[in-house]
């Protein structure tokens, strides 16, 4: 399949992909990740073994895009849960060690 990654044209498959990847140890992951085999590589590990282009030349979002159309498995990176924000008057009710109840 045809796949533009960095503004360059790639023809992957699925198979070459599973061929790059063999015995590739996986990094830790701290954002976007893609399943490959029954392991989770980072999106930006994938792209640089199988275009062997520098990291910074594409994005996460490229690579994930390329993958997920070859049908492989892409986790996004999850968005932080939101802050709970507290009043001036819980802060200190909690400070206080009494409850308030609102």
């Amino acid at each position: 399949m045809r796949c533009v990654i960095a503004r360059f044209p790639f023809e992957l498959t699925r198979s070459g992909v599973l061929e790059s990847m063999k015995g590739v140890k996986p990094e830790p992951v701290t954002g976007d990740s893609v399943i490959i085999g029954r392991r989770r590589y980072p999106a930006k590990q994938v792209g640089q073994v199988v275009t062997r282009q520098d990291r910074r030349d594409f994005s996460a979002a490229e690579v994930l895009r390329a993958m997920s159309r070859l049908g492989f498995t892409c986790r996004a990176l999850p968005g932080a849960a939101p802050a709970r924000i507290e009043s001036p008057m819980q802060r200190a009710s909690t400070m206080l060690g009494s409850p308030l109840s609102v």
